[in-house]
């Protein structure tokens, strides 16, 4: 298991060089002058040239990329010139907000997808599986924005039963004490009742939008992957010798029904991550996607190339899991490959 981490580690770092190369040029090839920016709407020639020295932006392309590799080798990924703070101390304040509210949808849509699908498949044709069919066409139908707006409109508007979506926590609670930055974790370890309760009815929302967008592919392999297996030799075989419908379907139909499941969770969890900045930014949310949009409309480089780097990074983690996941629900499967 140890010479595969290593081993699926060394095979990422030119995907994260890659990454770096890609963003850094992108950077530089989007419209806007970060120097005329910050200069601001009235500055002289003179002005915006003396702040894109400041800034470095005159010196050459190479040399600017020497200097941004050297840079990151320090574990320095720069400063944000709208905040004016380390871009790394602002990532790591941001990505446990994104991290709370993505993998809490993950788990709510797969409480729903897997159960979904297991019945749909076990039961062709009734009402679940039209159920289930509907609930999936929905899903991959409606866009996360309008469902965000949607559900804001609905529950908080209309019928008051949700807080203001507006950030991670009501203006009448402070924050917990920082331990891992997730409230909900935070507030159980502070032992504060009242504030877990308000950083859960913050998250509803924002994590509701998030579970519809991911349960139909969900379910949709859940289902698919279900009625292969189900149709296999060796269920007909289980149920011939007499073993219990329970046994068959989740002993043996249902733990080899996952691996395809588990490749849709780690496709499922990176499309997440990216569709995060959609919905960071209709419910307030201080997440690392809604700085890094901030950032990009400013053209302040540091932040935007810290972002893609730092989905990189999570990306190759994702991937590694996934391959984990596979040897342990299955150790016949060889990953090796």
């Amino acid at each position: 298991m140890l010479r595969l981490i290593l081993r699926r580690l060394l095979a990422a770092a030119p995907n994260l060089l890659g990454v770096v190369v890609i963003t850094f040029l992108l950077t530089r090839a989007l419209p806007g002058d970060p120097a005329a920016y910050f200069a601001g709407g009235s500055a002289t020639r003179e002005a915006i040239e003396q702040v894109r020295r400041q800034l470095g932006l005159d010196r050459p392309l190479p040399e600017q990329f020497l200097r941004y590799l050297q840079d990151l080798a320090r574990g320095d990924l720069g400063l944000s010139l709208t905040t004016g703070q380390p871009v790394l101390q602002e990532l790591m304040q941001r990505l446990p907000a994104s991290l709370e509210m993505v993998l809490l949808a993950l788990v709510v849509a797969c409480a729903v997808a897997i159960p979904m699908g297991v019945l749909a498949a076990t039961r062709q044709g009734s009402w679940i599986d039209q159920v289930c069919r509907v609930v999936t066409t929905a899903g991959v139908s409606l866009p996360t924005f309008f469902t965000g707006l949607l559900l804001s409109y609905v529950f908080y508007f209309l019928l008051g039963w949700a807080p203001s979506p507006l950030g991670r926590l009501d203006p009448v609670f402070s924050p917990p004490p920082g331990v891992t930055g997730l409230y909900l974790i935070d507030a159980l370890i502070a032992r504060d009742g009242a504030l877990w309760w308000a950083s859960l009815r913050q998250l509803i929302l924002p994590v509701l939008t998030m579970a519809i967008f991911v349960l139909a592919p969900i379910a949709r392999m859940t289902r698919a992957s279900m009625l292969g297996v189900l149709g296999s030799d060796f269920i007909r075989t289980a149920r011939a010798g007499g073993l219990s419908a329970p046994t068959v379907l989740f002993t043996y139909a249902l733990r080899n029904a996952l691996l395809p499941v588990i490749t849709t969770l780690g496709m499922v969890f990176g499309f997440m991550l990216g569709g995060s900045v959609i919905v960071e930014k209709v419910f307030g949310w201080p997440g690392i996607g809604s700085y890094a949009i901030d950032a990009l409309t400013a053209s302040d480089y540091a932040p935007v190339q810290g972002f893609v780097l730092a989905m990189g990074v999570l990306f190759v983690l994702l991937n590694l899991l996934v391959d984990v996941l596979y040897v342990l629900v299955d150790p016949r499967v060889s990953v090796d490959a």
